[in-house]
């Protein structure tokens, strides 16, 4: 544990001592911030939507969750910026080190690679921890007079289905991140994995069988969508969690190449 806690603390303090990675934050916070703004102010926006179904719905219908739908659409969104940013933050995770010349040190260390690959996804996602942080307080802020009150236990399951689709995308991002010196192809990479693992459950569609069955188990935004909607689903931790421990399992046997070569 000490020596997973000096590979995180020298990894955190890379992220933020980096003007890339407040490049990066402040874009997400830009575009995270129009758009709650849009989604719940906004002409076509959740209250202007409630308000007028509550014209034209008359007496005995039900009011507009305004809280819930939010939540819902917000958070969707985002995953899906999640998906954008996420491989930018992972990109330098491993090329970065071979850029420096440190990889090999690394790989040679008597630290065990899985704990510098765990060192590592724990710092890159707790700086995006770091980045959703402003976020939570902008919801917990705009729901707290809502009518009917919003569930906690809401945003705090969405939060942490976030936080996991985040450490799944960090972790292969890492694995890719360890396979090349190139970090806009490490990058590119990890955006093309992320985004078919996104659309899998969409592209099996219409699939009958064991095999379209698994594909779209295997799918991101199926797993994410269940947190989203304030489910706690078993199968969907369990597919997060494992692609983490993947991710994490994949690029200590990268590394542990190097240090048998």
């Amino acid at each position: 544990m000490p020596k997973i806690l000096v590979i995180y603390r020298r990894e955190l303090h890379f992220y933020f001592a980096s003007p890339w990675s407040y490049t990066i934050a402040g874009a997400f916070w830009l575009l995270a911030g129009f758009f709650f703004v849009s989604m719940l102010l906004g002409p076509q926006g959740v209250i202007a939507q409630a308000l007028l179904r509550d014209r034209l719905a008359g007496d005995g219908v039900p009011p507009l969750d305004v809280a819930y739908q939010f939540l819902q659409l917000f958070l969707s969104l985002l995953g899906t910026l999640a998906l954008f940013v996420l491989p930018m933050l992972s990109m330098g995770l491993y090329t970065g080190e071979r850029q420096r010349g440190t990889l090999e040190l690394l790989a040679t260390s008597p630290v065990a690679t899985w704990a510098v690959a765990l060192g590592k996804l724990l710092a890159v996602l707790t700086f995006f921890t770091f980045m959703i942080t402003p976020l939570l307080g902008w919801e917990v802020i705009a729901l707290s007079t809502a009518s009917p009150p919003f569930n906690l236990g809401w945003l705090i399951l969405g939060h942490l289905g976030l936080l996991l689709l985040a450490g799944a995308v960090l972790s292969l991002g890492m694995f890719i991140s360890s396979l090349t010196e190139s970090t806009i192809l490490a990058g590119v990479l990890t955006f093309g994995l992320t985004l078919s693992l996104w659309l899998v459950d969409l592209l099996t569609q219409g699939w009958e069988g064991t095999g379209g069955d698994f594909l779209q188990h295997l799918s991101l935004v199926k797993s994410y969508n269940t947190f989203v909607q304030g489910i706690l689903d078993v199968s969907s931790l369990g597919v997060l969690l494992s692609y983490i421990f993947l991710g994490v399992f994949l690029t200590s046997q990268s590394v542990e190449s190097l240090r048998r070569s």
